[in-house]
């Protein structure tokens, strides 16, 4: 599998959580940025003519709170440019705050057929205090509108004072809005965000406090019908997000637009972070990226295993020795010895147990070491 990744950078506020590349929208004209994207769009897509691309994620920022007109130039340039398969997913994320009908509609009429959505809570205190624009009523509004699509809803853990029963009420007004799909992330306040303050003022929820909260909350999902397929994704039978399992497994994947990343052909690049940067190179025809690397030897195969043991399926032995010419059991019998009780393994499948899923970070690091 390939996918694209779109980034459109402008939100109506940035959320007290948020280090994503994002700007107000009324601080850089769209016009602008678009025209750069879709000249982007186009150089990329004839480097890459040969490579067929079969999911398109549009994230964000909040695409949608620009006007659907810009989104499905977009579409249209990566339809003329790229080579898709027959029946690709393509996702848009939203947010509840900044959706009608027209823009719905136009979103369909370009063939997007999965959309992202971030409710975030169930409660509109924390939601206000996130300096989120909508409530939970936006939620099940923009739902109804959504009505018979394939959705899904991001929740966060983490928030302050939040109690498991928060969670699982958020769990079933997601449910209720006709979810097949939820992404539950724990909150991580990033240096220079307004709620890092509150991180360093113990405001927030400790990392104990937290996995205790995920949980109960991995195990209400279960109870309902959601299977956990990675660490922080939950979906309905059928309805995973292949855009994002396609990470989960070293697949290759194109990024467009200001801070996208991209992973073709063993090389990782990724474009500025800086939107004016971004304008001048692509005006002036130069690379926007500012950081290229090639992943071969160990961090490859580190690469390979970090991903893997992120999913419930963790990794294929057989795949990973073909990949690297290497037998794995030879290589990290020291690793699997030390770390057995935390692993299940049967000669060809490896895989964290469910309960060490969420605090897989001491396990993984010990194949690097």
């Amino acid at each position: 599998m390939s996918g694209i990744y779109v980034h459109i950078p402008f939100c109506m506020r940035k959320c007290t959580y948020c280090d994503f590349a994002s700007y107000p929208k009324e601080t850089y004209k769209a016009e602008s940025y678009f025209a750069c994207l879709y000249r982007e769009t186009e150089g990329r897509g004839r480097q890459l003519s040969e490579k067929v691309f079969d999911t398109v994620y549009i994230g964000g920022g909040t695409p949608s709170a620009v006007d659907s007109k810009f989104i499905a130039g977009e579409m249209r340039q990566i339809r003329k440019f790229f080579s898709l398969t027959e029946n690709p997913e393509i996702t848009i994320e939203l947010n509840p705050g900044t959706v009608d009908q027209k823009k719905i509609d136009e979103y369909k009429s370009v063939g997007i057929n999965r959309f992202s959505i971030g409710l975030q809570s169930g409660y509109d205190d924390q939601l206000k205090r996130l300096n989120r624009i909508h409530t939970a009523k936006d939620f099940l509004l923009c739902c109804k509108l959504l009505k018979g699509e394939n959705i899904s809803a991001d929740i966060l853990l983490g928030l302050h004072d939040q109690t498991a029963e928060q969670v699982k009420k958020t769990i079933d007004l997601a449910i209720a809005g006709g979810v097949s799909h939820i992404s539950m992330y724990a909150l991580t306040p990033e240096p220079g965000t307004p709620i890092y303050t509150d991180y360093l003022n113990g405001e927030l929820l400790s990392d104990d406090e937290v996995a205790d909260i995920y949980d109960i909350a991995r195990a209400y999902l279960k109870e309902k019908g959601f299977l956990r397929y990675e660490v922080s994704n939950f979906a309905k039978e059928g309805f995973y997000s292949r855009h994002n399992y396609n990470y989960w497994q070293r697949g290759e994947y194109i990024g467009l637009g200001v801070s996208a990343s991209s992973f073709i052909d063993g090389r990782r690049f990724t474009n500025t972070y800086n939107i004016d940067e971004y304008i001048n190179a692509v005006i002036y025809n130069k690379t926007p990226e500012i950081a290229s690397d090639v992943i071969e030897g160990k961090d490859a195969e580190f690469e390979f295993i970090m991903l893997g043991l992120r999913t419930e399926k963790g990794i294929k032995v057989s795949e990973f020795d073909r990949l690297f010419s290497k037998d794995f059991k030879k290589e990290y019998a020291d690793v699997l010895s030390k770390k057995r009780a935390f692993l299940d393994f049967d000669g060809e499948n490896l895989k964290i147990k469910e309960q060490y899923l969420y605090v897989q970070n001491d396990i993984i690091l010990a194949f690097m070491k």
